[in-house]
């Protein structure tokens, strides 16, 4: 019961994008277009769960043992870059026409903070391996669920008649508040 909630936390009620912030350039940057969204959160989702076990075994099996936990964001970022790098070619290899849908923000999935956030927040929360597990799944979700609302939203958008001065960066930020104001309502509700 445990592990639903801890998914059902990062998915929902602590949602990275939405009631933490992080990953705010992906988030505005690919979601003019719902399938390059859905495509940026599964590399996204991808990239979060393997940091999650990786990133989970180096601190407790090497950083803990040996008393250099002061190196966790430096072995962390090394480990997110490295997974990133392994995601951008496996996608360029297998669909090109997605890796240019992506562009730059494949890249940027290394520097997204959403990723080192949620390597962090496993180590202060102090999960178990398999919860890690299942928050970087449920983060990944999350991101995946929050970005895809998103696309959507701006693509029904673009056949609106939206003021002129609102048109773009503007009712996209508008659109993300209201947003993470209705994510905000589920807080309380699960806390983990």
């Amino acid at each position: 019961m445990e592990i639903i909630l801890i998914f059902l936390s990062s998915a929902i009620v602590n949602n990275f994008v939405l009631a933490y912030f992080l990953g705010i350039c992906p988030f505005v940057g690919v979601s003019s277009k719902l399938s390059s969204a859905f495509s940026m959160g599964m590399a996204t989702t991808f990239v979060m769960v393997i940091t999650a076990i990786v990133t989970w075994l180096i601190y407790n099996l090497i950083l803990v043992p040996y008393h250099l936990e002061f190196l966790q964001y430096v072995s962390f970022i090394l480990v997110i870059a490295s997974l990133v790098q392994f995601v951008e070619m496996f996608v360029k290899k297998v669909s090109q026409p997605l890796y240019r849908a992506l562009g730059i923000f494949l890249p940027l999935i290394t520097t997204n903070c959403a990723i080192l956030g949620l390597a962090l927040f496993i180590v202060l929360k102090e999960y178990s391996f398999i919860e890690g597990i299942f928050y970087g799944i449920g983060a990944g979700v999350g991101f995946t669920m929050a970005i895809a609302i998103m696309a959507g939203i701006r693509e029904e958008i673009e056949l609106a008649d939206v003021p002129k001065a609102f048109r773009g960066a503007p009712i996209t930020m508008i659109i993300a508040g209201i947003l993470a104001l209705a994510f905000m309502g589920f807080a309380g509700m699960i806390s983990v």
